[in-house]
This record gives structure tokens, sequence and C-alpha cells, in this order.
């Protein structure tokens, strides 16, 4: 479209400099073709040729002032004034010089610097084109008068009809340009929001990156406290009931106890380091593997648990089910640590659009206010439970008070 623009500014260009010579050649041409007819007197032809010479210096000054392609001003107003007289004489001379005043109709836009006044330039012009077309100048019948003002009138409709698509088509031009403009501003604003974005985004990809990392530490950490760290707490419980039973055969089954717990330990921890669902739903669905964790917890510390489904079962997630399994599991082993609790009760509820696990024990309870700060040595405890059910968007919450046992209820979405 720029080039095209430039093509078109180019031709302009060329016509604005080339065309009054070539009407007044072409004026000139046909005047000394038809001369002994039109122009018998050696007086007229002599005025013709004086004036063409004037005519050819006007455009050489002109040129040569360094005023063409300006901004119109009374200078360029002058010459055009100056231009449309010698047109007017030659054509007197001779009809066909008409076409020299032709070239008043292409360039008044940019030599008539008031817009209001430029009709001037083109009704002045009509003048001599309408007399020649009249037969010539000077008129000595009435019906060359009327034909003369007849032949005015059309020329200067079709000027104003002619003049008023130029000047719609050049509004819709200026318009155009004006478009093209703002769309060239748009796209490079465009560019630089998407530069923008995509710097975002390689950022975001960082701090995504970070926070992965991040994120699988803690729930590596979470994996390691909840297999390694919970059978390590029952091995010590095991070995401690053995280092006080003088019973052989009741030390011997503790002993087997805490070997199994030692396997069973080992067992979750290479599943965790593979990012593996908890080794309970390996083989079993969540309900089987919670009722066996249930099970050998109660086994495991003589304390009774019982496990209530409530609500029709549904398949879940992996996701879900390793939470839930994984949250009964550090309730249940939190309870054998802090509570001494005489009962435990575990109940999973299938209700519209969640899945409740609720964990009750009537142990000593505690404020979970005053809730010391996890040190270096201690387990991650609820904070590890609540952070793995916020994960998948759901929520935990404790309720206790000491002597009233502990309620660990979590929500989370049925997926």
């Amino acid at each position: 479209m720029a080039e095209t623009d430039r093509e078109l500014e180019r031709r302009q260009e060329t016509l604005r400099r080339w065309g009054p010579y070539a009407l007044l050649g072409a004026g000139t041409l046909l005047a000394a073709t038809v001369a002994p007819e039109l122009t018998p007197t050696a007086a007229g032809r002599g005025t013709a040729l004086a004036l063409v010479a004037a005519a050819v210096l006007l455009q050489l000054w002109f040129e040569r002032s360094g005023r063409a392609g300006r901004d119109p001003d009374m200078v360029s107003a002058g010459y055009y004034t100056v231009r449309w007289a010698l047109s007017f004489a030659l054509t007197w001379v001779n009809p066909f010089f008409a076409f020299y005043a032709a070239v008043g109709y292409f360039d008044v836009n940019d030599l008539i610097p008031t817009k209001r006044w430029r009709w001037l330039g083109p009704f002045a012009c009509s003048i001599p084109l309408a007399g020649s077309q009249a037969g010539g100048m000077p008129f000595h019948e009435t019906e060359q008068w009327t034909m003369f003002a007849g032949l005015l009138l059309v020329n200067n409709v079709l000027l104003t009809i002619v003049s008023y698509f130029a000047e719609h088509e050049e509004m819709r031009s200026r318009t155009r340009a004006a478009t093209i403009a703002e769309l060239e501003r748009t796209n490079t604003a465009l560019q630089q929001a998407l530069d923008e974005n995509a710097a975002l985004q390689a950022q975001l990809l960082v701090q995504a990156r970070e926070a992965g990392i991040a994120d699988e530490r803690r729930r590596l950490a979470a994996e390691i406290h909840d297999t390694i760290a919970q059978g390590l707490t029952g091995i010590i419980a095991q070995l401690r009931v053995v280092a006080g039973q003088p019973d052989p055969a009741a030390a011997h089954e503790h002993l087997d106890r805490a070997s199994d717990l030692a396997r069973h330990s080992l067992s979750e921890a290479r599943r965790s380091v593979q990012n593996l669902a908890p080794m309970g739903l390996a083989n079993d669905g969540l309900l089987p593997a919670l009722r066996k964790t249930i099970t050998r917890w109660a086994e495991q510390y003589g304390t009774r648990a019982d496990f209530t489904l409530t609500g029709k079962a549904q398949q879940l997630h992996g996701e879900v089910s390793a939470t839930l399994l994984r949250i009964t599991q550090e309730a249940l082993s939190n309870a054998a640590k802090h509570a001494a609790a005489s009962r435990v009760g575990v109940t999973l509820s299938f209700m519209d659009g969640e899945v409740a696990l609720d964990i009750r024990d009537d142990g000593r309870g505690f404020d979970p206010r005053a809730l010391p700060e996890r040190s270096g040595t201690g387990g991650f405890g609820l904070d590890g439970m609540r952070a793995r059910a916020e994960r998948i968007a759901g929520s935990l919450t404790v309720e206790s008070q000491p002597g009233y046992g502990t309620a660990v209820s979590s929500r989370l979405p049925l997926v």
C-alpha cells in the first residue's frame, strides 16, 4: 500500500511538472496547423508566438524558483493568475490554445492557498474553454453568446460533479490512510504485548518450575514421614514392649510385629520414591486398604478401632484415594503417639460432590491453638495432613479439647 501511494505521488509530480508544457505544446501545434484560417494576420501570429514564449519563461521561472511542490502561498497564487491570463490571451488569439487553459484544473489545490477561493480557479479556466467551444473569441453574433453561456454552465456543472466525487474520494483516502496508520500502531502495540506476554510466560514457567520443585520436596518429605517415620515409630513401640517383657513367647510375638512393620515401611518407602500411590492401594481399592490399615493399627497398639462407610462407595481418582489413606495413617499415628485413646472411629462418607473422612478418638485431647511450632525432630502431623488435602482442593479441620478427645475431618472433591 505504501509503495502504491509513492508511485501515485510520483505520477502526480510528473503531471504537475510537465503538464503545462505538454498542453501548451499541443495548443501551439494545433494553432500552427490552422493558423491561416484562425490567425490570418502576421500581427496575430506574432502575438501568439510572444505569448507562448512568455508562458514558457513563466513556467521555467516557477520551477527554478524552487516553489514547485511547496505549500501554496501568495506567490504561487500569483503564478496561477498570470498563467491563466496568458492562456486567456492565447485562446483569444486562437481557440486551440484553450488546451493550455485546462492545466488550471489539475493544480489549483497546489497553488491557491485559501480553500474557499479555490473554486474561482476552475471557473476562470472554464471561460476560455467555453469560448473555444463556442467557436472562438471575440463573439460577433448573439447565438455565439448564447452558446457560450450554455457551455459555460455545462462545464461548471460538470466541474462541480467531478469536484464533489474527487473531494469525497480524497476524504476516503485520508480516512483509509488514517485507518492504516491506526492499524500499524495497533499492530505495533500488539507486538509489544506479545513480546511482553512471551517474557511473562517465560517468567511464569521459571516460577512454576521453582514452585513445582518446592512442592515436590514437600511431597517427598511428607511421603517419607508417612512411611519410614511412622514405621520406625511402630518398631520402636514394639521394641520397648520387648524390652520390658519377661515372657519369651510374648517378646517373640512383638519382635515379629516389629519385623513386619520394618518390611512394610521399606516397601512403602520404595513406592514413595517411585512417586506411586501408597502400597496399600497398589493391589487393593481404597476401602480394603483403609480396613487393612485400621485393623493392622488396632492389632499393633491393642486399641479398638472401628471403620464405618456411609453413602454409596464410588471409584475415586488415585490422588484422592492416596490422600484419604495417608490422612488416615497420619491421624492413627498421632492417636497412638499422643492421645492414649481406648477407642478410635474412622468414618468414610460419600456425599454429593465430595467425600468426607472423619477420625475420632476418646483420648486426652489438646488445645489446637496451643500447638508448638514444628521442630526438626517432629513429624509433619496436622500440617502435613492439611497440605495434602489442600493440594487437591480439599480441606481439613481439627476439633479437640483437653480431656475430650480429638476429631479430624477432611473434605475432598468427589473426583
